[in-house]
């Protein structure tokens, strides 16, 4: 079966490195005819006398100014495509959603959150499955995980992993105060069967019976499973299943995908810590965003970004804010290889 899962893998591999090549030769096809293009309007506008033909002469002196700004674009993105791509940025996800800092209305705000990832999904045409999730007395959220399957989910998600911060007025605020309330989101790739092996001596098992709101049992069995990665500590229960088999595996699933991201998070904090720019550690207890409703304004801290379209945002319009940083982080790549 590893054998399997090996060459399935290196067929994979395959398939990424012709359609790199692919993506490499379109874009330089592009830069070819913009640059041919350039020539011919070039050695039009040397002809064209100034004074006697001075329309057309601005015409392509126009012209020529608006190639110009075509070749830079395109040699960007000729040198992006030439960049080492992360090979989980094609993956799916999953998605831990945990209110932080101010009570009722943190656990409000991740329900907000939630349901925002969820638009997104939607937007996407991504599969949005819902793995466990638990509902406070408010409404809100105390906790959830999702997985969301689809093309390039955890690449468009993966800045999205921090604590976001809140500013409003909740709906039981008498004096009109603005509240600061956090939550934290989690973005883990799913781990391949060949990305990691969890030894079964390295893992305690628990099974008991799964409860509802306030405790009180809802199965008769005990379908629940709760399994501790004892090496590091990491911990997965899930119950939302009735069957036990299917939990294990789905809390399996989850756990391998976290022991995974972890290696990961320790192998980018070792780069870090010889870098001078970074967009941010994607580490949970940084603070990577405000979203201010009395502003109406989101800022993303990691690279001074404010947008005035909170509620387009909070509807998945999530692209306005994650297109500038995977911007940043190519302009970074690039940066690197230009000083090196």
């Amino acid at each position: 079966l590893i054998e399997i899962g090996l060459a399935q893998e290196k067929r994979k591999e395959y398939v990424k490195q012709l359609q790199l090549i692919q993506e490499v030769s379109q874009h330089f096809q592009i830069l070819l005819e913009i640059l041919e293009k350039e020539k011919e309007v070039r050695e039009l506008f040397e002809t064209i006398p100034k004074v006697e033909e001075k329309e057309l002469y601005d015409l392509a002196s126009q012209e020529l100014e608006e190639i110009k700004i075509k070749l830079l674009k395109q040699e960007k993105d000729v040198l992006v495509s030439l960049l080492t791509k992360d090979s989980l940025d094609s993956r799916s996800a999953f998605i831990e959603f945990r209110p932080g800092t101010g009570g009722s209305e943190a656990q409000l705000f991740a329900l907000d959150m939630f349901n925002m990832i969820k638009a997104y999904a939607e937007l996407k045409n991504w599969k949005f499955e819902v793995i466990e999730i638990s509902y406070s007395e408010v409404g809100g959220i105390r906790d959830a995980t999702v997985m969301l399957q689809g093309e390039g989910v955890f690449g468009k998600l993966k800045f999205e992993s921090g604590v976001h911060r809140v500013q409003r007025v909740p709906e039981t605020e008498s004096q009109g105060r603005v509240h600061t309330s956090t939550m934290t989101l989690a973005v883990l790739a799913e781990a391949d069967e060949v990305d990691i092996d969890l030894n079964e001596k390295d893992l305690r098992i628990d099974v008991y019976r799964s409860s509802g709101a306030g405790g009180q049992s809802v199965n008769k069995t005990e379908s629940a499973v709760r399994i501790t990665h004892l090496p590091s500590g990491l911990v997965v229960a899930i119950q939302d299943e009735r069957s036990q088999h299917k939990n294990k595996a789905r809390a399996l699933q989850i756990l391998k995908a976290k022991v995974f991201n972890l290696e990961r998070e320790k192998l980018a904090q070792e780069r870090q810590n010889a870098r001078t720019q970074q967009i941010g550690s994607g580490a949970r207890s940084e603070r990577i965003r405000t979203y201010n409703f009395p502003q109406n304004r989101i800022t993303d801290h990691r690279i001074g970004l404010t947008v005035y379209n909170l509620q387009g945002i909070l509807a998945g319009e999530l692209d306005e804010l994650i297109d500038p940083l995977i911007e940043h982080s190519q302009e970074l790549e690039l940066g690197k290889i230009i000083n090196e």
